[in-house]
């Protein structure tokens, strides 16, 4: 962000070479801080927009698989239950669309709990 001279806003995602990690290229994007008790629309629409972006960019890099962690569920406070519901929704609507050509999504979590909350959006 310094070289760039501005922060990046959220919702939106830029790419890197992976570098010494088991992946050729890293997608970075910000997204929402949740500030009050609960998220509010603006904050579920960015991060939406986060997901949105993620798969744009991977399909103007030519890439076929994206991994996505669990999105501004930890320091940023989003519920993590919420947070899965709109990142699911939103891949399966861009996805289901024909809108990218990513063929393999992956949803890389860390916790039991993230897991067993997949596991269940996802069947």
């Amino acid at each position: 962000m310094r070289a760039q001279g501005h922060e990046e806003p959220n919702g939106r995602a830029k790419v890197t070479r992976g570098h010494n990690l088991p992946a050729a290229h890293v997608i970075h994007t910000v997204g929402p801080v949740v500030r009050g008790i609960a998220p509010t629309a603006r904050d579920r629409a960015d991060l939406a927009a986060c997901c949105r972006s993620c798969l744009g960019i991977a399909a103007e890099n030519g890439l076929r698989s994206v991994a996505f962690c669990c999105i501004s569920t930890g320091e940023f406070r989003f519920p993590r239950r919420e947070a899965a519901r709109v990142a699911v929704s939103t891949v399966r609507d861009v996805l289901g669309a024909g809108l990218s050509p990513v063929e393999r999504v992956v949803f890389n979590v860390f916790k039991d709990d993230d897991f067993a909350i997949y596991h269940d959006l996802l069947g």
